[in-house]
């Protein structure tokens, strides 16, 4: 993953997990979080471990950890459909 995955700040991200469905997080080193997801030493989500791989499909940059979590909070209300819509923008930078 690139070094952007390690910027300061914090990122939201959606993965798509092995079995279709998409898991959404928060993280502030997002390949280190991807890595741990895909992993076998129990660090990743439970909903992720029976579900790997797993496969980053969007980031987005938040600013701090209450503004990170309050817009996982907006994506995890989203339908499916939104999510999707969501992913098919692209991953989002700091610049945008």
């Amino acid at each position: 993953m690139s070094q952007e995955l390690h910027a300061e700040g914090w990122f939201v991200y959606i993965l798509r997990c092995s079995d279709g469905s998409l898991y959404t997080g928060i993280a502030k080193d997002l390949s280190k979080r991807v890595d741990e997801h895909n992993g076998d030493d129990r660090r990743g989500a439970k909903y992720t471990r029976g579900r790997r791989p797993v496969e980053l499909v969007y980031r987005e940059p938040a600013a701090s950890h209450s503004e990170a979590a309050r817009r996982e909070a907006r994506i995890k209300a989203m339908n499916r459909s939104g999510k999707e819509r969501l992913i098919g923008t692209g991953f989002r930078r700091a610049s945008e």
